[in-house]
């Protein structure tokens, strides 16, 4: 009868920890974003403004290099939500209603999720396994010793290349995946790509643009956060860093997915 408690009681001890441990990481991301933010807005005044060369390189790091893969992407969701909204809709003889629900599904919810993702599995982890190695080799330390801020040297850079740069790639993936959506429409509709176009500007709002970057923004600062606190995080030498690195990919997607969720529950009501 005593081994039940026990067991009980280790299971709590255990929830318990993770519990502290996941409000410790989100108050330590916290914490990071507002001395970001404190940085941008005062550095200059104290003469350690985060320098707009280290924020290109990054947005140049997290933008433009993975436009390929960006494109590549849009273009495939564009066409498979073709596909499957022209399969789905013949059952009702309404396929001539595609442009609608591929338009919205694009714009609002495809082309900043898959973004996140794919910045999140290229970038965050490539933050995390960074300064998981200028932890480790105490370049970190080094900084501090040298009188520089690490969080404006490192993290500020990072977040802000990176909200700058993962709104423009939604842009990018929704301008992609709706012409490959246009592409296979046009063909099996027999519909001008004109027609498709003037019909996709109907059915588009600001409000559904704004919807689709505010999330892609949101995405960004969660991407930037969690690979830098998993970054920071790192102990035990190279694999120490491998783990948080995978962390860090793994609790970014999961981050993003479960946010979409929240916000488009939040918009919708």
């Amino acid at each position: 009868m005593s081994a039940l408690p026990a067991r009980a009681s280790a299971f709590l001890d255990r929830l318990g920890r993770a519990t502290l441990g996941a409000v410790s990481e989100i108050g330590f991301a916290a914490v990071l974003l507002a001395e970001s933010l404190m940085w941008a807005v005062v550095g200059r005044r104290r003469r350690q403004p985060v320098r707009l060369g280290l924020i290109f390189a990054e947005a140049m790091e997290v933008g433009v290099k993975a436009v390929p893969i960006v494109t590549i992407m849009a273009l495939t969701i564009g066409l498979m939500l073709a596909i499957q909204s022209i399969y789905a809709l013949k059952t009702f003889g309404a396929e001539s209603r595609v442009v609608f629900g591929v338009a919205l599904s694009v714009v609002r919810e495809f082309a900043p999720l898959i973004t996140g993702i794919l910045v999140a599995g290229r970038s965050g982890s490539a933050f995390a396994a960074r300064l998981g190695t200028m932890r480790i080799n105490q370049e970190i330390d080094a900084l501090t010793v040298m009188g520089i801020n690490p969080v404006r040297f490192l993290v500020a850079p990072a977040l802000f290349g990176t909200l700058l740069m993962v709104p423009a790639l939604t842009v990018w993936a929704d301008l992609v995946a709706l012409f490959g959506a246009g592409l296979y429409i046009t063909l099996e509709l027999g519909m001008d790509m004109a027609a498709y176009a003037d019909q996709v500007i109907e059915v588009l709002a600001v409000n559904d643009i704004a919807h689709g970057l505010g999330k892609s923004a949101l995405f960004a600062v969660l991407i930037a956060l969690i690979g830098v606190v998993n970054g920071a995080l790192v102990s035990g030498g190279a694999e120490g860093v491998g783990r948080m690195t995978t962390r860090s990919v793994v609790h970014a997607i999961t981050a993003i997915v479960i946010t979409d969720m929240v916000f488009a529950f939040v918009l919708t009501r």
